[in-house]
């Protein structure tokens, strides 16, 4: 068995796959598998891979035959990976040498289900640190302490699934496959099910990954109709999260968040062809229909006037004006917005 496996999606990144490769060779161990899935790339993507494959060490060259999606993508990887730990990396994303080591000496002297980590938001020559919304450092705890309060940026508005490490059991138990065919917000429903079935985590700091915004081919550059999967995968939450023995405790939570991520795209709505801007409007309606309307009374009493103008005007059908900018939240990658203004 390796030690660590390392998931590695591609879709039409030749511009910036040597660079991830490239970080991938300054991480690589005798004891690390690198699992490079191309989802059937049309550009040099595919060249690249085979390349790495014969010369990085660690490197699996496993390709699709038809474009299925990260979701997709990341489940052929699981599937094929050995490790006893496992993270992610996005193919236009890369990291800092020795990242990989670190993260693991981190979630092996803490034992515990999974860590989270910073992340560097690289936006053209711009770089942040962006904090994993959770106070303790390096201190174990049970995840699900870390989804509330409803009303502020917690663990599960931080998706990113390549943000971290995690223990093979999490696999074993089913916890970390995406569901297949979602083209974004994928990260939404794996974060909630991993915090609310997970026995033990840390927010452990350690920035390495550096996350790649501005890219044109990603989905957060675009307004075509993949955009509207952020609704299957809400929905899926909100299912998730009614069938949860802590329902209760967790709705208002999984209800305002989809509400702000329904507001930020309404609000941006102008960036949508106009088909999907129409289609956006109707579903988002539907939406917030199959919502438990008593939950869904108390998040909008309790949201910004601008925001919940807005949801008020979706729920009963009428034309949404658009909402003040605060309420766009940040979006993630290859997903929905994270929904940092919750």
């Amino acid at each position: 068995m390796a030690k660590l496996s390392v998931v590695v999606p591609f879709y039409n990144v030749q511009t910036y796959a040597p660079d991830a490769l490239k970080s991938l060779e300054l991480n690589a161990r005798e004891d690390f598998e690198f699992l490079l899935v191309d989802d059937c790339s049309t550009d040099g993507t595919s060249d690249l891979l085979e390349r790495a494959a014969r010369e990085l060490p660690g490197a699996v060259h496993l390709r699709h035959e038809r474009n299925g999606g990260l979701a997709t993508a990341r489940n052929t990887g699981l599937d094929a990976a050995r490790g006893e730990y496992l993270t992610f990396l996005d193919g236009d994303d890369w990291l800092a040498p020795g990242h990989l080591a670190r993260t693991l000496a981190a979630i092996e002297a803490l034992s515990c289900d999974f860590v989270r980590t910073d992340h560097v938001r690289c936006t053209g020559r711009s770089r942040s640190v962006q904090r994993v919304p959770y106070g303790p450092q390096s201190v174990v705890a049970a995840p699900r302490t870390a989804i509330l309060p409803a009303d502020r940026a917690t663990s599960v508005d931080y998706p990113y699934a390549w943000a971290g490490m995690y223990h093979r059991r999490l696999l074993d138990r089913g916890v970390l496959h995406f569901t297949d065919g979602l083209r974004t917000a994928e990260d939404r429903p794996w974060i909630w099910r991993l915090h609310r079935e997970a026995a033990s985590f840390a927010a452990v700091g350690l920035p390495g990954v550096f996350y790649r915004r501005g890219v044109s081919t990603s989905l957060t550059q675009v307004g075509d109709e993949r955009q509207l999967d952020f609704i299957r995968a809400f929905d899926q939450v909100l299912a998730d999260v009614i069938a949860d023995r802590e329902s209760d405790r967790l709705l208002p939570k999984a209800v305002r968040t989809y509400c702000a991520i329904i507001a930020h795209h309404v609000g941006s709505i102008e960036r949508f062809e106009p088909d999907v801007a129409k289609k956006l409007r109707t579903m988002s309606t539907a939406a917030l229909g199959r919502m438990p309307q008593d939950v869904l009374d108390q998040v909008l009493d309790s949201m910004d006037v601008e925001r919940s103008t807005v949801l008020r005007r979706l729920r009963t059908g009428r034309r949404a004006a658009a909402p003040a900018p605060e309420a766009a939240p940040e979006a993630a990658p290859e997903a929905a917005p994270s929904g940092a203004n919750i």
